[in-house]
């Protein structure tokens, strides 16, 4: 991580340095840039070596399945190995982490906004925290947000990214996510308020659920039906968004009544 940074940092320097060479830019915005570029240097790689440090202090996360499975046998979940159906991921993804196929476990535009939270003395994460991170939170900080511990689930969500397929961690999530009313795990999410398999959700139901581990009982469709419909809604528009459905679909499923048990 330090060496790619100092090595980004370092062409960015150089590009910049060619374009003072040839007088391309005026004399006052080249004094300008030659500040901000030995200013953003230095601090890229202090912060690259922070990083660097973290996630040599922080545990390896070779165990996290074992972790999942741990957790299931606790809340009586037998199923931890299904594969993720696609309604579901689409619906989750679209929702929590939109950039989740391609980011290494962090999403730098969701940790900027987290940092500007953090800089006014706001609490929580601030919209920054990828699946990998939750899952991380879930893992093995015990559901901390302190800003410790979501320091450590940064660096874990590193290690997660990198350990693991995008579709082993989708797994592995929706394995431990707690969905309300008891329901741990999409496995027994589905059976609890469908009564199917999570293999026959469908776009509705999907996005019921994906909506409800944001929180669950803000949500609960069984007590609070109208802003388990308005969270619904918004995880559909958000499909809409990352062109997963049209807007004929959405408002087709947003008339559809929750048809929870």
């Amino acid at each position: 991580m330090t060496l790619s940074a100092f090595t980004a940092g370092t062409v960015a320097v150089l590009a910049l340095g060619g374009l003072l060479r040839r007088g391309a830019l005026p004399r006052w915005l080249r004094r300008l840039v030659t500040r901000a570029c030995v200013v953003g240097l230095g601090v890229a790689v202090v912060l690259a070596a922070a990083g660097g440090v973290l996630l040599a202090v922080t545990p390896g996360v070779g165990d996290a399945q074992s972790r999942v499975s741990a957790q299931a046998a606790a809340h009586g979940v037998t199923a931890t190995d299904l594969s993720t159906p696609p309604k579901v991921a689409a619906a989750l993804v679209a929702t929590e982490d939109a950039r989740f196929w391609h980011n290494p476990g962090i999403d730098p535009a969701g940790a900027a906004r987290a940092l500007l939270v953090w800089l006014h003395g706001g609490g929580g994460g601030g919209g920054g925290a990828t699946i990998e991170q939750q899952l991380a939170k879930m893992l093995y900080t015990n559901g901390q947000r302190t800003r410790p511990d979501q320091v450590e689930q940064v660096a874990l969500a590193v290690k997660l990214a990198h350990d693991y397929p995008k579709g082993r961690i989708l797994q592995m999530y929706l394995s431990t996510a707690y969905f309300g009313h008891g329901y741990y795990g999409l496995d027994a999410a589905a059976h609890g308020y469908f009564k199917t398999s999570p293999a026959h959700l469908d776009w509705p139901q999907a996005a019921l659920l994906a909506g409800l581990v944001q929180a669950p009982s803000a949500y609960d469709p069984l007590h609070n039906p109208d802003l388990a419909r308005q969270r619904r809604a918004e995880v559909l528009v958000r499909l809409e968004a990352v062109g997963d459905l049209t807007a004929r679909q959405v408002r087709a499923f947003d008339d559809t009544p929750l048809g929870v048990a």
